[in-house]
C-alpha cells in the first residue's frame, strides 16, 4: 500500500462514554456522552470519506461504543459500503449475548475485547469494576460458539507483564485470531511507572516471537514498532536455523505502519489525529474532508517524512520498517519527531539509512 495516500487502518471513537475506569484509560472516559459526537448522519459522511480511501479496516472504538444507540445503524452503514468493519466493545453489562449476536448479523468481521490478565483479580484491577473479567471471557466465549472471530486485546504494562504467558492461555482457549498487546502510553489515566523500561520492552519482545513460532493465532503489537526490529534482528540471526515466518508474516503485514503513516484516528468529536495517543489534531471532519487531511495536512506529511525523525530514528536502519512510536516520543518530551524513549536499539551509524 502507499501509505502517502491511504491508511491501512481507520479508527473512529465514536464516543468516549464508557462505564469502567480503567486506570490506563487513553481517553480518561467519563460514564456520559459528549453533546458534540458526531451525528448518525456526520457518522454516514464520515463512512462515505473512509471508503473513498480503498478498503482500509474500519475498527468502531471508543470509550464503549455500545453507548451509542445508533452503533448498529452506523456499523450495517460500513458493511453495505463494502469496509471490513471491526469493532472493540468495553466489557460491561452492555455486552450481551444479544449484542454480541447482533455484532454478527450486523456483519462484523472481528470483536475486540481487552484482557489485561489471567484472572479477575489482576484484569479487574485494572478495570476498576469487579466482574469485569468474567462479562470479557463471557463476551470471547459466546463469539467463538456463534462463530464470530475475535482479537484478544491486552495493554503491558508492569503491572501484568510477568502473567502474560497465562493470559496466552486464555487467547488459545477462546480461539481468537489475533493477540494484541498494547505497550502503554503515558497519556490519559497511565501513569509513568506502570510503563515498561526499555530492556523489559526486549523482554517481552523475546516472549512475543518464542511463542509466535508455536500459537494457534496471530501476534501483533501497538504503540510498539519496534517489535518489528526485534524480529527483523532475530530472523537475520536464524538464517542458519529456522525462519520464524508467523512471526514475520504479523510483523511484515504491518511493517512501516506508525501514527500518521497508514493509521488514522478520529475522535468523538471529529478531530483527525494520528492516534488515539498521540493528541495532535490535522483537521476536523466536521469542516475537512478525512482525505484530504490524511493526505496533504503538514501534520500527516511530516509525520510520514522519516527524513524528519530525530534522534536515533532518524539513523536507524531499521527506520523504514519501525520507525518509533510517535506518540511515545510526544507524551515524554512534546516532540512527536523525537526518538522513541523506550528502544534500546543503537543504530550502526555506517549501516544506516535515510528516508
Amino acid at each position: 500500500m502507499n501509505f502517502d495516500q491511504a491508511p491501512m487502518l481507520v479508527i473512529w471513537e465514536v464516543t468516549q462514554a464508557c462505564d469502567l475506569t480503567c486506570v490506563h484509560c487513553r481517553a480518561s472516559a467519563q460514564p456520559e456522552r459528549n453533546p458534540r459526537e458526531l451525528t448518525t448522519e456526520q457518522g454516514f459522511r464520515l463512512l462515505d470519506d473512509i471508503r473513498s480511501f480503498g478498503e482500509p479496516l474500519m475498527v468502531f472504538t471508543g470509550g464503549d461504543p455500545l453507548k451509542r444507540p445508533d452503533l448498529y445503524e452506523l456499523i450495517r452503514y460500513s458493511v453495505s459500503i463494502g469496509l471490513r468493519t471491526n469493532v472493540t466493545p468495553s466489557a460491561t453489562p452492555l455486552l450481551t449475548a444479544q449484542a454480541i449476536d447482533r455484532f454478527r448479523e450486523a456483519g462484523v468481521s472481528r470483536m475486540a475485547i481487552s484482557i489485561d490478565g489471567p484472572d479477575a483479580a489482576t484484569h479487574d484491577d485494572f478495570r476498576g469494576v469487579p466482574g469485569t473479567f468474567e462479562r470479557a471471557m463471557f463476551a470471547l466465549r459466546h463469539a467463538r460458539d456463534i462463530g464470530l472471530d475475535t482479537q484478544f486485546q491486552t495493554t503491558v504494562t508492569r503491572r501484568n507483564m510477568e502473567r502474560l504467558p497465562e493470559v496466552a492461555e486464555l487467547v488459545k482457549d477462546v480461539r481468537s485470531k489475533m493477540w494484541s498487546l498494547f505497550f502503554l502510553i503515558v497519556t490519559g489515566r497511565a501513569l509513568e511507572g506502570d510503563d515498561l523500561r526499555a530492556p523489559e520492552y526486549e523482554q517481552v519482545f523475546s516472549f512475543m516471537y518464542e511463542l509466535s513460532k508455536t500459537a494457534p493465532f496471530g501476534i501483533k503489537t501497538t504503540e510498539a514498532m519496534h517489535y518489528r526490529r526485534y524480529v527483523a534482528q532475530r530472523i537475520k540471526a536464524e538464517h542458519g536455523v529456522t525462519e520464524n515466518e508467523n512471526a514475520k508474516g504479523v510483523a511484515w503485514r504491518t511493517a512501516g505502519v506508525s501514527d500518521g503513516k497508514g493509521f488514522v484516528f478520529v475522535s468523538h468529536t471529529g478531530e483527525v489525529f494520528p492516534s488515539g495517543f498521540l493528541p495532535v489534531s490535522g483537521g476536523n471532519v466536521l469542516q475537512d474532508s478525512l482525505t484530504d487531511v490524511y493526505r496533504n495536512s503538514v501534520l500527516f506529511r511530516t509525520l510520514r517524512d522519516a527524513t524528519q525523525r530525530g534522534g536515533k530514528c532518524g539513523l536507524c536502519e531499521y527506520q523504514k520498517i519501525c520507525g518509533g512510536s510517535r506518540s511515545r516520543a510526544y507524551a515524554f518530551t512534546g516532540d512527536y519527531l523525537a526518538e522513541d524513549p523506550r528502544c534500546v536499539y543503537q543504530p550502526h551509524l555506517t549501516e544506516a539509512v535515510a528516508g
